[in-house]
């Protein structure tokens, strides 16, 4: 089995999807949930999935060995992000090259970078009257949202759409694809090494 860990720092919505499509996956299996956010609704999807958790501590995080023996003792293979919110350290991106998967709720390279998450990016969106947002799934590097795209998908945006009409569309679109996206990317890059 590939064994995924999942960031998260939030609800977990986007997480939960990915558990239950995992759930009973022949190849993929997620083993992990780490959270920044010890409040954080994903422990409880976690718990109720039977998926262990991990909550982590910044300054630790931040660290050279940034819990890279943790990961390494539960055979990690692949990092999730699904709303993650802390810029992931040189430390794992070097440790999981090309392995560390992130979903950001527009269409980059527009509305990326630091501070654009969430409602910051529909409040963006929707400020500068863009006809058409969506998502875009996309590998880690160094750079806050720049990493290579995998996929996008769209949504049209609408002159009476508000934050929270737009904030649906958007999270339909990230339901509907990161799910499946996740496991082909592992299993075309799984396939690559036979």
């Amino acid at each position: 089995m590939i064994r995924i860990a999942i960031f998260a720092s939030g609800a977990g919505t986007n997480a939960e999807k990915i558990m239950q499509h995992f759930k009973v996956h022949p190849v993929v299996q997620v083993a992990l949930v780490v959270t920044n956010n010890a409040g954080a609704g994903i422990i409880k999807i976690a718990r109720d999935n039977g998926v262990p958790t991990l909550v982590i501590e910044k300054n630790i995080f931040l660290s050279k060995d940034s819990y890279l023996n943790f990961l390494a003792d539960r055979q990690i293979e692949w990092i999730i992000l699904a709303g993650f919110l802390w810029k992931i350290p040189s430390a794992i991106i070097n440790a999981y090259p090309g392995k560390i998967i992130n979903i950001h709720p527009a269409l980059l390279p527009k509305y990326g970078g630091q501070g654009m998450y969430g409602h910051h990016v529909h409040s963006a969106v929707i400020k500068n009257r863009e006809r058409e947002s969506g998502i875009s799934i996309h590998l880690v590097d160094e750079i806050y949202d720049h990493g290579k795209i995998i996929m996008q998908a769209k949504c049209s945006v609408n002159a009476n759409d508000d934050i929270s009409a737009l904030a649906k569309k958007i999270q339909a679109l990230e339901h509907q694809y990161y799910p499946t996206i996740i496991e082909k990317t592992i299993i075309k890059a799984k396939a690559a090494l036979n």
